[in-house]
């Protein structure tokens, strides 16, 4: 079965968890700039994590689906209706055939992540499906959608025990929202006091007291030339103590690079994979859903923690996602 691309919005993608194992060749990662919300939302639907879906950034997205299916999905404050409904972030919803889902430009933050029951049948490239629109591969045709494109689904595996009643009726009948949800801080993203918890980078201490007290003490806003790659702030100059020129290393979703105009750029799930640029910082993985909800003209504020503490909210959130991994499979039962 498919579904039919009526409106395609302003950027909207098929992406999954991303491209790894590929970094040293050249390739990025790509995948959806907030992987954990693409979790959240396979979850709700009964799908494995890395099962694709769609990215919708901004825009007025609108599609049909040519059988019944799940739906869920999370991140900026848009608003989504299936036909008539309201459908809220982190809910399921069982859609029914030919039935239209709408997603309207968001009041806060800037991207959202659907998943459908079965997932979009896009073929991998180098084991993601996918979209990288800098390289133009993977996901459909290598691209953004476009009105009136069509896309594949895979059969879905049944998630949701549909039992008769005593009228042999089914209990379950699309339309259908689910009253369990996702935790609220997973399925609505945006937030308007953004900070974003950094660690220091292998570069810190090419950079003057004032620069490192400015990184964490003042406010930077998002410029108009940002993107998936990453994005550009403006603020304090960052001013180095050694402006000498560094060999290209590793780069990632997360380095905070200062060029040589002192202007940091955030780099987010498009970004190259080496960079020669100095890496006074790196947003910490936990903080990365709350970065790719930035978006021209938001402030963002810097907040140091310890590679510990880091790595500690890392483990306790993947303990709860397990959890509620569990939690869900109660609901199929």
């Amino acid at each position: 079965m498919n579904i039919l691309v009526r409106s395609s919005g302003f950027l909207t993608s098929v992406q999954d968890l991303g491209r790894t194992g590929f970094r040293q060749s050249g390739v990025s990662v790509a995948g959806a700039l907030d992987p954990h919300a693409m979790r959240v939302a396979n979850a709700l639907v009964g799908n494995e994590d890395n099962v694709a879906g769609l990215e919708a950034t901004l825009g007025r997205v609108r599609l049909r689906l040519e059988d019944e299916r799940l739906v869920a999905w999370c991140g900026g404050a848009f608003n989504v209706r299936v036909n008539d409904e309201d459908l809220p972030p982190g809910h399921a919803c069982l859609v029914a055939k030919d039935d239209e889902l709408l997603m309207i430009a968001p009041s806060a933050g800037s991207r959202a992540w659907l998943a459908i029951s079965g997932g979009i049948d896009v073929a991998p490239v180098l084991g993601s499906r996918s979209t990288d629109l800098r390289g133009n591969f993977g996901g459909h045709e290598g691209r953004n959608l476009r009105d009136g494109d069509v896309l594949a689904l895979f059969k879905e595996r049944r998630f949701l025990n549909r039992r008769p009643d005593k009228n042999g009726d089914l209990e379950i009948a699309a339309p259908w929202i689910s009253k369990w949800s996702a935790p609220a801080p997973w399925a609505s993203i945006a937030r308007r006091d953004r900070f974003l918890r950094i660690v220091r980078g292998a570069n810190w201490d090419r950079f003057t007291p004032e620069a490192l007290i400015s990184l964490v003490t003042h406010p930077f806003s998002v410029t108009a030339d940002s993107d998936r790659m990453g994005a550009r702030l403006d603020g304090p100059e960052l001013t180095q103590i050694d402006p000498s020129d560094l060999l290209s290393e590793a780069v990632g979703p997360g380095t905070l690079q200062v060029p040589p105009n002192g202007k940091p750029i955030l780099l987010l799930g498009d970004c190259q994979t080496i960079g020669g640029y100095p890496k006074i910082a790196h947003v910490i993985t936990v903080d990365l859903p709350i970065a790719a909800q930035l978006w021209p003209g938001d402030a963002v504020r810097f907040h140091e923690v310890s590679l510990a503490e880091a790595q500690d909210l890392l483990r306790e959130r993947e303990e709860d996602f397990s959890r509620f991994r569990v939690g869900l499979s109660l609901h199929a039962q």
